[in-house]
Order: C-alpha cells, then sequence, then structure tokens
C-alpha cells in the first residue's frame, strides 16, 4: 500500500491549499481530496484504496504550532532549492526529515487517540 502525506501549506499572501506526497511524486490543490486525486493519477495505481482520516490541521497536542510552522518554512525551502536544480543542505534535510517523522508519529497518535475514544 503506498503511504501519502497530505500537509496544509501557505503562499505568501496566507491562502492555504493542500500538498499530498508519495514516494517520488507530489500534487498541490485547494483542498485535501483534490491533492490526492491529483497525486493518486500520477502513481498510475488502477486500484488505490485507503483509509483517511481527516484532521483540522490545527495545533494539537501531538504537533505544536511551531513544529507546524518550522515544517511549513521547511517545505518551502525545499520545493524553492527543488525549483532551482539543488537541494537543502543536509542539516536542513535532517531536520525537515525529523519533522515529518513526527507529523507522521503525531497522525498516529491522533488515530489511537480517537480509536479509543470511539470505543
Amino acid at each position: 500500500m503506498t503511504k501519502v502525506a497530505i500537509l496544509p501549506i501557505f503562499d505568501a499572501s496566507g491562502e492555504r491549499s493542500y500538498r499530498a506526497i508519495a514516494k517520488d511524486k507530489e500534487s498541490i490543490g485547494k483542498t485535501p481530496g483534490q491533492a490526492l486525486d491529483a497525486l493518486t493519477a500520477q502513481l498510475g495505481e488502477t486500484e488505490f484504496s485507503a483509509l483517511l482520516l481527516l484532521q483540522s490541521f490545527h495545533p494539537d497536542e501531538f504537533f505544536s504550532v511551531e513544529q507546524q510552522k518550522r515544517l511549513s518554512e521547511l517545505m518551502d525551502l525545499w520545493r524553492k532549492a527543488r525549483d532551482e536544480g539543488q537541494s537543502l543542505s543536509q542539516k536542513l534535510q535532517t531536520e525537515l526529515d525529523g519533522l515529518v517523522e513526527a507529523e507522521l508519529n503525531a497522525a498516529t497518535a491522533r488515530t489511537a487517540s480517537l480509536m479509543e475514544s470511539a470505543s
């Protein structure tokens, strides 16, 4: 099963959109669904199945506002470097990878919390 991350991103004017990332592919949409649909088309998977849990993308006890802001900053730097045919420094890439992993862990913890409260 392909793992997909969908993250909120903000442009310079503060307008929110969503970036879906899987493997070496990514897409952007005005909604999480649009981003996921565009990514699924790029992946070329004829049968795509997933269990989706959407959150409001507000800071919580699992992923703080500081972490969200820094992740957004690093993603902006990563996109700029990519567009210029460059890479982030090893230090910034390590920080970005750590925050992506932290957000994935936060999503897992959120899901576990939701499952506990539902039972």
